[in-house]
């Protein structure tokens, strides 16, 4: 089976797949990107299988990257037109990933970093059924008002932040977290400290022994 986004894919540690872990790059990233930090995680989960799509657009900024969604113009409703159309994708993307490795949405952790972690938060929340967990990096919730009204589930949530980060300022973190709360949405944060726009160590540790918890292993 041919997935509909082109994946880079991490395979299990056996054959016998229990759990999927989908990972979203950030804006004018790629599948490849991503997936350095499932090379990490991997001999921790040995039973899961990891698959790092590439968005379906090519970057307005960085061609040889991709997007989720366009942010080359600053109009809110352009943004979250795109960014809802992005979702469509990727609940297609989810369920072929579902069909191929016969799996339930309580069996699969969606992950992303930046733009990545947005479409993983809203996907967390729009979907039929929760997901095991979501796990984001350096996002944010794009439109909170449009979201409330399309909440579905309340698929539990760790949210990592770095305090330095100049990309997506960290406040929107703290903004995340009490928006997820208000929601009744199981969420826990953590914000690293001299951190910028990417995942150190540290978040990637800590985001492991959530996913570990959570998958039971």
């Amino acid at each position: 089976m041919k997935f509909s986004l082109d994946t880079k894919i991490i395979k299990a540690e056996n054959n016998n797949i229990k759990n999927a872990v989908i990972l979203l790059h950030g804006y004018g990233g790629d599948g490849n990107d991503i997936s350095l930090i499932a090379l990490n995680w991997k001999r921790f989960l040995p039973n899961t299988i990891f698959l790092c799509p590439n968005a379906p657009q090519i970057c307005e900024i960085n061609p040889s990257g991709y997007q989720w969604f366009d942010l080359s113009k600053e109009d809110s409703d352009y943004i979250l037109k795109q960014s809802i159309e992005a979702e469509d994708v990727i609940k297609n993307y989810i369920e072929e990933v579902k069909s191929k490795y016969n799996l339930e949405n309580s069996k699969i952790c969606i992950s992303g970093f930046s733009q990545g972690c947005m479409m993983a938060i809203n996907i967390g929340l729009i979907y039929d059924k929760n997901f095991n967990c979501i796990v984001g990096f350096s996002g944010k919730i794009i439109n909170k008002e449009n979201l409330s009204q399309r909440i579905k589930t309340k698929t539990k949530m760790l949210l990592l932040h770095g305090d330095s980060d100049t990309i997506v300022p960290s406040y929107h973190l703290l903004e995340a977290q009490d928006y997820l709360l208000r929601n009744k949405v199981d969420v826990e944060i953590n914000m690293i400290k001299d951190c910028q726009h990417h995942i150190p160590v540290e978040a990637s540790s800590i985001a492991l022994n959530y996913i570990k918890k959570n998958f039971n292993i």
